[in-house]
């Protein structure tokens, strides 16, 4: 029963996810907002609502492992499982992705993250440090945003001939199904944790962060199949910056999220070794054929299976 409560609590947060991302990008534009920032800021913090609502029910909770454990296990599922398998299916042609820059970004405040983690538990001066990192990235993507001309209907979500009333109910949606999906997870993650006599933060850096990486494995397999190695490249790096800055910096203001051992000598590490795999194929533009998505994918395995066994 459990199981399927922690199912119909991602259900949930995925619906009413995508939900809130439709009602705010539409509202957005009908105000006048440019696409081009709707896009950076809107749709961007849109897709990250169910991992932050998430993080703050745990908290509020008192089980901070779970808000960890989704933010590192999610990154980690980023990389091995949501670049591999679409690898492993359909084969992605680095050849064209132009996201040097926001990867070394990407590498650097996971760097930070975890020399703040090692400091401490994070709480509310290292969360004004992740969101000072992400003003400054995005000042940057916003000079960078002025430049180019993106149009409305080029944002992920929007509907330029969507009615009013359908807005206002994507809105009420996302906003009521986003706190009630992280509160059955939630709940649901702990019975499970306890059931099994497993910590909290081993169900967030499976269960949780599998859950919530779906959208983002759906996102990757699409663009794979459609030749856009550079959207699956990007939507996974970008998933993780904002995780990192976004969902770790705005909870640890709502209470301390310690670091467990567990996190300091294998997860942080891990999340950091999957990120620097990606190098070679962001840099020399070589292709993620079959062979480097199955061993991405069994690399996953024996990680979850190290988690689960520890």
């Amino acid at each position: 029963m459990n199981f399927l409560l922690a199912f119909l609590g991602l259900a949930i947060l995925v619906g009413a996810g995508d939900a809130l991302v439709r009602g705010a990008v539409n509202l957005s534009l009908r105000l006048g907002v440019p696409a081009f920032i709707v896009s950076l800021t809107v749709v961007a913090f849109g897709t990250s609502a169910p991992e932050l609502l998430i993080s703050i029910d745990a908290i509020l909770a008192d089980a901070p492992g779970i808000a960890l454990g989704n933010v590192v296990g999610s990154n980690t599922a980023n990389i091995m499982l949501v670049l591999g398998l679409p690898a492993l299916l359909f084969v992605l042609d680095t050849s064209r992705s132009e996201v040097q820059k926001t990867y070394l970004t990407m590498l650097g405040v996971t760097v930070l993250f975890i020399a703040l983690g090692f400091i401490g538990p994070y709480t509310w001066w290292t969360g004004l440090i992740l969101l000072a990192v992400l003003a400054i990235i995005l000042a940057d993507q916003y000079r960078e945003g002025v430049k180019q001309r993106v149009r409305p209907e080029e944002v992920e979500g929007a509907s330029p001939d969507m009615p009013g009333w359908k807005v206002a109910a994507f809105l009420i949606v996302g906003l009521i199904g986003l706190p009630v999906g992280a509160h059955i997870l939630i709940g649901s993650a702990q019975a499970i944790a306890e059931g099994f006599g497993i910590s909290d933060a081993v169900i967030g850096l499976t269960l949780v962060a599998i859950g919530t990486s779906l959208p983002e494995l759906a996102t990757t397999i699409a663009a794979a199949r459609k030749d856009e190695a550079d959207v699956a490249l990007g939507n996974a790096i970008g998933s993780n910056l904002f995780n990192l800055l976004t969902i770790i910096g705005i909870a640890s203001l709502v209470g301390d999220i310690p670091a467990d051992a567990s996190f300091l000598r294998l997860d942080f590490w891990v999340m950091l070794g999957a990120s620097i795999l990606l190098a070679p194929f962001i840099f020399t533009r070589a292709r993620m054929g079959r062979l480097v998505g199955l061993a991405f994918c069994a690399l996953y395995a024996i990680y979850l299976g190290a988690v689960v066994s520890a």
